[in-house]
């Protein structure tokens, strides 16, 4: 398999990358409503934000990079099949999703700077993740309604995000199965395409 994209299919650099945002992100999706439910005072709370936030920032690194690799590797066209105003809302899909994948774990970290717990990030244990800075250095009584906007708006995405995944995934099981085209196949390793020799 490529490592680049090519004109038929995505390379293994794109295809790891999808498919690790994917999966962290339906999981994130499941973890932070679990994480709402449980009470200030449960015993392991500190613990779970600490790997939830852990994760959330390893999906905005991941994010950037997927997007980077994007502008430096073009994707393989969409099928001639589709009309029009299919490929324009294929397009305005997958740039949603890119906006989102980055605007959720932003949102995260932006919200942990705005906190007036100023509690540490620690990345997985290991380091320190700074806070953003015009965040953190609010004025203390600012902190509290600066923190709960950016709560509302981190959790609507993660909303938002849940409905578009939804959409991403039947549009692709359409085309595999409805459609029979290669625009699943084609993200999925090891799958022989149709236009393949």
């Amino acid at each position: 398999m490529a490592f680049r994209n090519t004109k038929l299919r995505y390379g293994t650099v794109a295809m790891t990358l999808h498919w690790l945002i994917a999966i962290a992100l339906i999981f994130m999706i499941g973890f932070g409503y679990y994480l709402s439910t449980l009470p200030l005072t449960d015993p392991g709370l500190y613990s779970l934000v600490q790997l939830h936030k852990s994760i959330g920032l390893t999906i905005l690194t991941l994010s950037v990079l997927r997007i980077v690799w994007r502008l430096i590797n073009p994707v393989p066209p969409l099928p001639d099949t589709l009309s029009r105003p299919m490929k324009i809302l294929a397009r305005l899909t997958h740039i949603a999703l890119y906006v989102l994948i980055v605007a959720i774990p932003f949102t995260g970290w932006a919200m942990v700077s705005a906190s007036p717990l100023g509690l540490p990030t620690m990345w997985f244990g290991l380091f320190e993740w700074p806070h953003i800075a015009p965040l953190a250095h609010l004025p203390f009584d600012q902190k509290d309604a600066k923190e709960e906007a950016i709560h509302t708006v981190h959790a609507w995405l993660a909303y938002g995000t849940a409905a578009l995944l939804l959409l991403h995934a039947g549009a692709a099981l359409l085309h595999h199965y409805r459609m029979k085209d290669d625009t699943l196949r084609r993200m999925l390793p090891g799958m022989r395409l149709k236009g393949e020799t």
